[in-house]
């Protein structure tokens, strides 16, 4: 992680105040353009000689992975990009380092590690369809993001960015919930 430089940006607040109203949003946006795509990108970086994924940390409780919902009809790898640009890329002001640093944002998106699916318009996500969901709320694509040797991030300043070790994500779902812990399994396939 030594050739990663991070940056600060302007903060990127939360488009919702709390979970309830991030579901609302999900039901008037599922009336309006029905199931919801999210990516995301698993950036892993070596500290050490050991595996760590780049997770964002808001409030100094929330962990999430770089990445959002995508808008209707965009293609996942441009979106997961574009994503990627929006949360972690220098503004283009700041961008006096070359593209030897990375800054060039030509992120290489790997194969897609996961699906995560929201039968309902709960918090709940499970790595299949239930057999009797026919119309699931919301479909979520874990990629593998492969890391330049050189990066150059920014980080929005009410977020702090974390390389998270993989031995700390095994089996600690009650720290970051089912889909990050389950990270480690899968590298390992």
């Amino acid at each position: 992680m030594s050739n990663t430089i991070a940056l600060t940006k302007e903060a990127q607040p939360e488009e919702d105040p709390s979970v309830s109203a991030r579901l609302q949003r999900l039901q008037n946006n599922y009336e309006d353009f029905g199931m919801r795509r999210t990516v995301e990108g698993v950036l892993v970086v070596h500290d050490h000689g050991h595996p760590h994924i780049l997770m964002l940390q808001i409030a100094n409780a929330f962990f999430k992975l770089p990445g959002d919902y995508l808008k209707p009809g965009e293609d996942e790898v441009d979106g997961l990009k574009r994503r990627l640009d929006e949360r972690l890329a220098p503004p283009t002001d700041s961008r006096q380092f070359n593209s030897s640093h990375g800054v060039d944002n030509d992120w290489e998106i790997g194969d897609c590690l996961a699906q995560w699916w929201r039968p309902n318009f709960e918090t709940f996500m499970y790595p299949f369809i239930p057999a009797h969901i026919t119309k699931p709320k919301e479909c979520k694509k874990l990629f593998l993001v492969q890391m330049p040797e050189r990066k150059v991030l920014a980080v929005p300043k009410n977020m702090k960015l974390l390389a998270i070790p993989l031995f700390e994500l095994y089996d600690n779902a009650a720290r970051y919930g089912p889909q990050l812990s389950a990270i480690p399994h899968l590298l390992s396939r």
